[in-house]
């Protein structure tokens, strides 16, 4: 980035030139102890990760947890949060939970907008402070344990908050018996929740007038007995899982875009039965995206080809994945991301079918269940398949 004047042979730092706002555009894709070094370029550099807007926190940068600890104890001390909006914490092993504390303080006292913070095998209670931000608008929180999950509060005051994602939470029921964690935010947008479950009851209760953007992911098993939506702007829809859960509520027409991917596993006592009954509850669907799993799934419901099928009216396009990614298992997640194991899962659900259709019974093929699920869509034209 450096080339030679005309007038002299002293070099011309080409890269240092470019404006503060832009130096600080790119540092921000780079991890915390990345844009730390750059200091050593220049006179122009030493101060400048100081300004970062995104700073990105992981111990996969750093060979010892305790090198983590220090570096990030040092960085927190010593930037300037009058320009901070994003922070990006990710720890692969066991948190102090003092650092823990003073990382969410630090949110919470500086005023940032979004924040994640992913932990693996953590076991510690999150400081409630982060949960009364009123500045916040985007809030992740993935906190993996193998056999631990996390309470989540039943107050919240998040007044800002437009995006909220939770991996591994379990939902405690009110003095009204039921769970409804996320009634308290006003301005919720988008929801996504994975690996969660309720506590003392079996129902989760998604109450917002504002939700416009669902996703759940379910664990191994009945993670909710029914799934209560009073969201009247909900507009898309996701699942994946094993679809065992009821879904009810008043204004599920709102909903235009589904996304499903449904999985069966060989210790699954009974096939699921409610599929079909979600694909008749959202009446005005216009784009319904599935994977190949999901039609297998539907192809255990009994004598489905004579169902009575009357739903998906507005349908215009069908998308279906060749292969589902939500049969990766709990130990296969990273950083919230899914392992595909499509070869393992297409086992399984041989020997699950296998074990359902003991006489001999001949299973669907995926085409008929494309064509029962079209039967009422004359605007679908085209059903689009995804590698």
């Amino acid at each position: 980035m450096k080339r030679e004047r005309h007038n002299d042979d002293r070099k011309e730092d080409r890269l240092s030139d470019l404006s503060e706002c832009v130096l600080l555009h790119i540092l921000s894709f780079l991890s915390a102890k990345q844009a730390v070094q750059t200091c050593i370029l220049s006179k122009r550099w030493n101060n400048l990760w100081k300004l970062l807007p995104t700073l990105r926190l992981s111990s996969s940068n750093f060979d010892t947890q305790d090198g983590f600890t220090q570096f990030t104890t040092k960085i927190l001390s010593l930037r300037d949060y009058s320009t901070a909006h994003y922070l990006r914490f990710c720890s692969k092993d066991m948190v102090d939970s003092q650092l823990l504390e003073c990382i969410l303080n630090c949110a919470v006292s500086q005023n940032l907008q979004r924040l994640l913070i992913s932990l693996l095998y953590y076991n510690i209670h999150i400081p409630a402070c982060i949960f009364s931000c009123h500045t916040l608008t985007s809030l992740k929180l993935y906190v993996r344990h193998p056999n631990v999950t996390t309470l989540f509060p039943n107050s919240l005051n998040l007044p800002a908050l437009t995006h909220l994602s939770l991996l591994c939470f379990v939902f405690r029921s009110g003095n009204d018996g039921r769970a409804e964690p996320f009634s308290a935010l006003k301005k919720l947008n988008i929801l996504s929740i994975r690996f969660c479950k309720v506590l003392d009851v079996d129902n989760l209760s998604i109450s917002s007038a504002t939700l416009t953007n669902l996703t759940i992911q379910t664990k191994q098993g009945r993670n909710y007995s029914k799934i209560e939506l009073s969201t009247p702007n909900l507009s898309t829809f996701a699942y994946g899982g094993t679809p065992f859960e009821k879904i009810c509520g008043s204004h599920l027409c709102s909903v235009k875009h589904v996304n499903i991917d449904a999985y069966m596993r060989v210790n699954n006592a009974e096939p699921p039965s409610n599929l079909l009954s979600w694909l008749k509850e959202f009446t005005e669907i216009k784009s319904l995206t599935v994977t190949s799993t999901t039609l297998e799934v539907l192809s255990l419901v009994p004598n489905l080809l004579k169902v009575k099928f009357h739903s998906l009216c507005n349908l215009e396009t069908l998308r279906v994945k060749k292969v589902g990614i939500s049969s990766a298992s709990y130990d296969s997640m990273v950083h919230g991301k899914f392992v595909p194991l499509s070869v393992k899962c297409q086992n399984e659900f041989a020997k699950f079918r296998e074990a359902i259709f003991k006489e001999g019974s001949p299973a669907i093929p995926d085409d008929d269940i494309v064509v029962f699920l079209l039967q009422n869509s004359p605007s679908a034209k085209k059903v689009h398949i995804i590698n």
